[in-house]
């Protein structure tokens, strides 16, 4: 279930409004203006002499310009990877959330849509010459694009299942069961983290992130990290950790030997520009050999250069004393709206008869747990049909709501369903 902002009219119509796409401004969250003048005055740069703009709105338009060949944002992007100009700024804030650890631009690779960037990567683990098919430990519930990005690249799903009871916390007991029965099909190569969850909006502490990778170094797996909902984290004792900044308090055995792919998204969070696509990866501790494969593989596109300024500006907002500071802190209001729904949805769920879900820490998604009468589960046999399946369509009869059924939590009854 996505949140969706309430100030939205939700009376009977014959419009459909798509949740599950996970895109805010589709379903009625406005974009942000700065965004969008800094993006109209480089794209129409007449605009650049016009006071109806805001000076600092302009003199960032500019800036974009200055930094494109030939001063028009018409060009291709200078470097496969990315503008060096946008790299830059990128490093700057990673450092700047980490407490000041240094980032590299060399590090750093951008492209139109985080997916694309994790297809490279599910690229290369999968080019090995082992006859034994090579595995990537999969959380469960799992982003629902991962199962076939996994399967194109011809790479096992190895699962690992969440605890719901403990708002889906990482079961360390689960993983090493995990990794070692995969060994007996596949060579596990690689831990796939979402941080905060999705789609179930846990945000994990220091002390479940050091024992992940504590677990992965020993293991051999190589840390991919998709993070893209961490200026969407909700509560007053609830903080967003990068693995990265915890990974570089561990101490130099962690810090320099620890293989990390960071994932951040231009669709996702606050800002929520879905149809723009752009996302980065950071390599930490990787082979440069690994960097310059990835480099080659991007290369095939060129990425977007209007796209890598509205991610810039993700990253580097206005700040207090700018003219647009004040209207761009609004951005808390959409921060304020998801947080309250958040909890609206959370209360509203909970009081269902067999519907249970866990508080959401972070992220856009309620992911709730139905247990299904037997008579229900006896009822879609006779149809035949998957239990979740037959109340799928009964909801959308009813009530007009098309969900999509989920996953099943492995119990011998067979009587508990998840429903995204």
């Amino acid at each position: 279930f996505y949140f969706i902002p309430y100030e939205l009219n939700m009376e009977k119509s014959q419009t459909m409004i798509d949740l599950a796409s996970g895109s805010p401004h589709g379903a009625g969250i406005a974009p942000i203006s700065f965004v969008r003048q800094v993006l109209a005055a480089s794209l129409h740069p007449v605009l650049l002499q016009d006071d109806t703009f805001p000076p600092d709105v302009r003199q960032r338009a500019q800036q974009v310009l200055d930094t494109c060949p030939g001063g028009s944002v018409g060009v291709y992007s200078s470097s496969a990877v990315g503008m060096p100009y946008v790299l830059q700024q990128i490093a700057a804030f990673i450092s700047r959330r980490d407490g000041g650890v240094p980032a590299h631009p060399s590090n750093i690779l951008f492209h139109s849509g985080s997916q694309s960037l994790l297809k490279f990567v599910l690229n290369l683990l999968s080019s090995g010459r082992d006859e034994v098919q090579n595995g990537v430990l999969t959380p469960v519930p799992y982003p629902h694009t991962l199962p076939r990005l996994l399967q194109f690249h011809s790479l096992a799903l190895v699962p690992y299942k969440l605890k719901q009871e403990q708002d889906w916390a990482v079961d360390m007991e689960q993983l090493h069961r995990a990794v070692t029965d995969a060994r007996a099909h596949c060579n596990p190569r690689a831990l796939f983290i979402c941080n905060p969850g999705m789609p179930t909006g846990q945000v994990q502490d220091r002390k479940t992130i050091e024992r992940i990778i504590r677990f992965a170094a020993a293991e051999g797996l190589l840390l991919l990290v998709q993070e893209f909902y961490q200026d969407c984290v909700y509560g007053p004792d609830i903080e967003f950790l990068s693995y990265r900044k915890v990974l570089f308090e561990m101490g130099q055995e962690y810090s320099e030997h620890m293989e990390l792919i960071s994932f951040n998204s231009l669709s996702n969070g606050s800002l929520g520009e879905c149809g723009l696509r752009g996302g980065y990866m950071e390599l930490v501790n990787t082979d440069k050999a690994v960097y310059e494969r990835l480099n080659v593989l991007s290369a095939l596109i060129a990425s977007p250069v209007l796209t890598q300024f509205a991610l810039e500006i993700m990253i580097n907002p206005p700040i207090p004393g700018e003219p647009s500071y004040q209207k761009y802190s609004q951005i808390s209001l959409i921060q304020s709206t998801l947080s309250q729904n958040a909890q609206r949805g959370y209360e509203v769920l909970n009081n269902l008869k067999g519907v249970r879900c866990q508080p959401v820490m972070g992220g856009f998604f309620l992911y709730p747990r139905i247990d299904f009468p037997t008579r229900m589960i006896e009822e879609a046999k006779m149809l035949g049909l998957p239990a979740d399946v037959l109340y799928c369509q009964m909801l959308l009869d009813k009530t007009g709501v098309a969900v999509g059924a989920g996953y099943e939590n492995g119990s011998n009854d067979n009587t508990c369903y998840y429903i995204r």
